[in-house]
């Protein structure tokens, strides 16, 4: 993990030359931690419940949709540093953050889940594996990051958390300028080139953006070899069908089933992902099989067993505006002002990507938080003593005054 202080400053490295390179700064003398015994299943429980329920609030029943719940916590667990406490309180509320907070349970989980630190390398154009090959290894990286303008003053509490717990900095930027093509160079570089552009518009009174980013490409242990159907129906939501290919694997599989719905685990190279292929009986909820409680049973009942599955391939994205569903989750709070004086979200969007094959999976999400700074308000009156004036020291209870006097030559002693 790269370490950087304010009085070294660093440049962070973009994949486009084009774009100005912005300085780097976090919290001088501070080392990324290493947490003791952190609440961690806590806080996948809450993202895992939180992720049921964002799902539930934006997926149309018999549309496609992808969403990465851990994108989106990390995000907002590093604002969480700078919440005001109303706001903070709503975000635990809504996220199932721990009541010490979650920066020790997402660094935690940062330094279990991901493989890599650095930037994903984009996969080989038109590479396609070999059955006969072993698969390549999982890579999972994520990335988070803190863009401020040029000048603008962080919290060093603030600053302290992030370079503690999730190993960032603030991205020095102008939002006047090319600040938000700095912000998508960033996402580009660190989701392989998947995911180009963050936020739609920038509001011009954007001074902060905090943003994570996080990629997934992993092979199946074993791959789907046998003979694909072609042209099958497959039955939408509504009724209605259309033609697809289904993708084949016959053999041993990690299996379970419980009242209308069937689910299967595929593992992926290395032994520590896997996909969970969940099947809801004919005219069921897909979405209700993401439930906590489904996942918990699921996790619990998975036994290896002769499976023969048919799936399809898919590829698509998905790009929510999360202001609005998050609001009716309850978090209706936008007062950061623990990261600066006046700081408000403004703006929370979130997109993912995903490519499922014969041969594995590659995915891709970030989620951005766009904050305003609201200037003081203008003083209603302005006071200069630089005449003689008078002061007095009172008893404010009682009004009692304790001294009394006048200032008519600040220089003199006497």
């Amino acid at each position: 993990m790269r370490r950087l202080f304010p009085a070294l400053l660093a440049v962070a490295v973009l994949s486009s030359c084009a774009i100005a390179e912005p300085n780097v700064i976090t919290a001088e003398g501070v080392r990324r931690e290493v947490p003791d015994n952190p609440p961690v299943a806590e806080t996948v429980h809450g993202l895992t419940s939180f992720g049921h329920a964002l799902f539930t609030a934006t997926t149309s029943p018999g549309g496609n949709a992808v969403l990465s719940p851990l994108s989106i916590g990390y995000a907002f667990g590093m604002a969480r540093a700078g919440a005001a406490a109303d706001t903070a309180t709503e975000l635990d509320t809504v996220f199932g953050f721990p009541s010490a907070g979650p920066h020790a349970s997402l660094n935690a989980l940062a330094r279990q889940i991901i493989t890599t630190e650095d930037p994903p390398p984009p996969p080989a154009p038109g590479a396609e594996r070999d059955a006969r090959d072993a698969p390549a290894p999982a890579i999972v990286s994520m990335a988070n990051a803190l863009f401020t303008q040029e000048g603008l003053s962080v919290r060093a509490e603030f600053l302290r958390t992030l370079a503690a717990q999730y190993g960032v900095g603030v991205h020095q930027v102008d939002f006047t300028g090319d600040g938000a093509k700095v912000i998508d160079a960033w996402a580009e570089e660190r989701t392989a080139g998947r995911i180009r552009k963050v936020f739609d518009k920038l509001s011009p009174q954007t001074r902060l953006v905090i943003a994570n980013a996080g990629y997934l490409r992993a092979e199946w242990t074993t791959p789907f070899t046998e003979p694909a159907e072609e042209g099958v129906s497959f039955t939408r939501a509504d009724g209605t069908t259309v033609r697809t290919t289904l993708m084949r694997r016959d053999g041993g599989l990690p299996y379970a089933a419980g009242p209308g719905w069937q689910a299967v685990e595929l593992r992926y190279a290395g032994g520590d992902l896997a996909m969970w292929v969940l099947v809801p009986r004919a005219g069921g909820s897909p979405g209700d099989l993401l439930s906590p409680a489904v996942m918990a049973r699921v996790a619990a009942e998975l036994r290896e067993r002769p499976v023969r599955l048919a799936m399809p391939r898919w590829d698509f994205s998905t790009s929510l505006d999360l202001a609005e569903p998050l609001g009716r989750l309850g978090l209706r709070g936008t007062d950061y002002s623990g990261i600066t004086d006046g700081a408000s979200l403004e703006q929370a969007v979130h997109r993912a990507d995903i490519t499922v094959n014969e041969w594995g999976t590659e995915a891709a999400a970030v989620t951005g938080l766009a904050f305003t700074v609201s200037a003081p308000a203008p003083p209603e009156a302005e006071v200069r003593a630089d005449h003689p004036f008078a002061f007095a020291i009172v008893h404010r209870p009682t009004l009692t005054p304790l001294f009394i006097g006048q200032v008519g030559d600040p220089a003199a002693r006497s």
